[in-house]
C-alpha cells in the first residue's frame, strides 16, 4: 500500500483525534502516504479528500470532537452513492481505509467492501461502548467521567433542598454508561434497557426512603430505558405520590465532548497505529479492539450483528450498594 485514508463517521466521541492523530503517524512513519476525508461517507461521495502530514495533527490529542467532522450519509446507503465514493477513492489513488465510528459505520464499511473490494479497517468510536469485539470503545471512559462530574455536582443541589433527581444518560441501546456512573455516584437506583424496570418496585424504595428521613435521593436514567425517558419516568412517580420534591436532568451531548481522559488517549493511539499495521499485513473489513488489553480482529458483520453485553456484576454492584 502506499496511500491510506482516515475518516470519523456517525456520532463523534472524545479520543477520534487521538486516533487520527495516531493513523497519520504510524502511516508515515510506515512510509505510506495519508490521507484525511471531511464528514465521513458524505465527504467520501464528494470527495472532499486531503493529504495529511504530521504537523496537521499536531496538539490535536487533548481536543475533544474530530478534527475531519463527521455527518450520518444518507447518498451512502444507495448503489449508486457508494460507486461514487469508490471512484473518489481510485481517483486519489488510495489503497486502503481506516474507518472511525459505531454500529453504523461499520456496517457501511461492511457492504462498500464488499461491493468495491477496497480494504477497510474500523477502530471502534462511540461513547456507548456496545460495540462486540472490544471490552472498552473510545470515548467511553471520558463519556463516563463528564457524566460522573455532573452528577457529582447535581447531588450537592439535591442534598441541599432534599430533592430526587432523575438524571438521565446516553445509552439508547446499552446501559453501559448509566451503571457505571450509578456506582461511581451512589445513586438510589440506576434504569437502563437491559433489565425491565419495576415501577412499583422503584416507588416502594422512595418511599421506604422518605420514611427513614432520606429524602434526597439519585436515580439514573438511560435513555434508551423500556420505561421511557427521565421525564416519563419522572412523571409517573409524580402521578403516584406528591410526597417529594422531583426534579429532571438531562445530561445529553455534554457527554460527547471534553478533552479525552489519559486511557482514553493511550487507547485511542494504540489503536491507531494498530490499524495501519493491520491494513499493511492485508486485513480487511475488520474491526480492532482491545480485550484484556490483548488486540482483536471481529469481522464487521459480527461486530454489528452482536452487542457487547453489560456484566450482571455491575446490576448486582447497583443492588447491593444503593
Amino acid at each position: 500500500m502506499k496511500r491510506i485514508a482516515v475518516f470519523t463517521s456517525g456520532g463523534d466521541a472524545p479520543g477520534m483525534n487521538a486516533a487520527i492523530r495516531a493513523v497519520v503517524r504510524a502511516g508515515i512513519n510506515s512510509g505510506v502516504e495519508v490521507f484525511g476525508i471531511e464528514r465521513g461517507y458524505e465527504g467520501m461521495i464528494d470527495g472532499a479528500i486531503k493529504q495529511l502530514v504530521r504537523r496537521d495533527v499536531s496538539d490535536i490529542i487533548q481536543t475533544g470532537g474530530t478534527i475531519l467532522g463527521t455527518a450520518r450519509s444518507k447518498s451512502f446507503r444507495t448503489i449508486n452513492g457508494r460507486a461514487i465514493a469508490a471512484q473518489n477513492l481510485i481517483t486519489h489513488k488510495i489503497d486502503g481505509l481506516v474507518a472511525i465510528g459505531g454500529n453504523g459505520t461499520f456496517t457501511g464499511a461492511h457492504i462498500f467492501f464488499k461491493e468495491h473490494n477496497i480494504p477497510i479497517v474500523g477502530i471502534p468510536g462511540t461513547i456507548d461502548n456496545d460495540l462486540y469485539g472490544t471490552d472498552f470503545t473510545i470515548g467511553y471512559d471520558t463519556a463516563i467521567n463528564t457524566a460522573m462530574n455532573a452528577i457529582d455536582k447535581i447531588k450537592d443541589t439535591a442534598n441541599a433542598h432534599n430533592r430526587i433527581f432523575f438524571i438521565e444518560v446516553m445509552g439508547r441501546d446499552a446501559g453501559f454508561i448509566a451503571a457505571r456512573c450509578g456506582i461511581a455516584c451512589g445513586a438510589e437506583a440506576v434504569l437502563i434497557p437491559e433489565n425491565m424496570t419495576n415501577m412499583d418496585a422503584l416507588l416502594h424504595l422512595l418511599k421506604h426512603n422518605y420514611d427513614i428521613k432520606k429524602k434526597a435521593s439519585i436515580i439514573i436514567v438511560a435513555e434508551g430505558d423500556d420505561a421511557g425517558g427521565a421525564f416519563a419516568i419522572a412523571d409517573m412517580v409524580k402521578q403516584h405520590t406528591d410526597l417529594y420534591d422531583i426534579r429532571v436532568s438531562i445530561l445529553g451531548h455534554i457527554q460527547r465532548g471534553g478533552s479525552p481522559t489519559c486511557m482514553e488517549r493511550v487507547r485511542a493511539s494504540r489503536l491507531g497505529i494498530e490499524s495501519v499495521k493491520a491494513l499493511l499485513s492485508g486485513k480487511n473489513s475488520v474491526m480492532l479492539g482491545l480485550i484484556h488489553h490483548n488486540l482483536t480482529y471481529t469481522p464487521f458483520e459480527k461486530a454489528v450483528k452482536y452487542h457487547h453485553r453489560l456484566n450482571p456484576v455491575l446490576s448486582e454492584m447497583v443492588t447491593i450498594l444503593s
